[in-house]
């Protein structure tokens, strides 16, 4: 059970760091936290499926769902947060929480309330089957312990890292990279030396929303149930794991995200299923109360 339980924990894990990597870096850019980050994630969800029913390949939309959850992503910035940016904190997040709001009825009356399910069909066979494919399907690690790998499981961690390391490189090797850290150190220096600090925004909003629509459509077809509330919770526990690595910080939110994955997990497979959200919260509110910047948090200093 321990064995399974990790590997269960690692997936869901890696999930929520995709997410939480989205909230850290608007936040870490602008200080903003994007409550309707959440709603992306349930969208990229949507347009896979949607994408699949009108006949397109699975890769192919795929590579459009991402796509169409970056569109959105950037005219959420423009629309909704760029105009309220130069106000007040309270303005900002009022506009977050509203777009939240309207994102969850806006796929309530285009897609319904029903859950919805990927055909298997639709689903590369590649994805379907086990990693281990023994006659009961399973594999014994220790005396009377048994684990099961599927691919998908497999695909979604190493999906995960690898979109991390791409973003570390993004962040840390390209000029836009550079132009992210430098607004985040001080936006009107980073202006005038001639950063357009609008574009660079804009961008980080659709990196975070392509990170959201590939966790979509992974924990889609993991679960295979889809529903327009589903990014509320979701994103929820992507923020909890932000704070928990440290709001803020990028190698913090993907550490947070696996921390809170593999308590939730283990705390629903040796407690119980019904206190899984209240023991992954639980884990947050422990490691803040002791180090309230989070695990890889910085303490800012202001200079008076």
């Amino acid at each position: 059970m321990f064995w399974q339980q990790l590997v269960n924990g690692l997936v869901l894990g890696c999930v929520y760091a995709l997410i939480a990597v989205g909230y850290t870096l608007v936040y870490g850019v602008i200080e903003l936290i994007n409550f309707a980050h959440g709603e992306i994630y349930m969208l990229g969800a949507f347009f896979m499926y949607t994408y699949l029913n009108a006949g397109i390949s699975f890769y192919f939309a795929f590579v459009l769902a991402v796509i169409s959850c970056i569109i959105v992503g950037i005219f959420l910035d423009i629309i909704a947060y760029r105009p309220v940016r130069h106000s007040d904190r309270l303005s900002a997040l009022i506009t977050a929480i509203g777009m939240s709001i309207f994102f969850q009825n806006l796929a309530l009356i285009i897609w319904g309330a029903d859950i919805k399910r990927y055909s298997r069909h639709f689903i590369p066979a590649f994805f379907r089957k086990l990693a281990i494919n023994l006659p009961n399907d399973s594999i014994p690690i220790f005396k009377n312990v048994f684990l099961t790998v599927s691919y998908l499981q497999v695909t979604i961690i190493v999906l995960s890292i690898l979109l991390m390391i791409i973003l570390h490189l993004i962040i840390n090797k390209t000029k836009i990279g550079t132009a992210m850290r430098a607004i985040a150190q001080d936006k009107q220096a980073a202006a005038l030396m001639g950063i357009d600090v609008n574009r660079v925004i804009s961008f980080t909003f659709a990196l975070g929303s392509g990170l959201a629509a590939v966790a979509g459509v992974l924990i889609g077809m993991y679960y295979n149930s889809i529903y327009p509330t589903m990014g509320y919770i979701a994103g929820i526990k992507a923020f909890a794991a932000a704070v928990l690595g440290g709001i803020g910080s990028v190698p913090g939110a993907m550490l947070g995200g696996v921390v809170l994955g593999m308590a939730e997990t283990f705390g629903a497979g040796y407690i119980s299923s019904q206190y899984r959200h209240g023991i992954a919260y639980a884990a947050m509110i422990f490691v803040i109360l002791f180090n309230p910047s989070g695990l890889l948090g910085k303490k800012r200093v202001e200079k008076v």
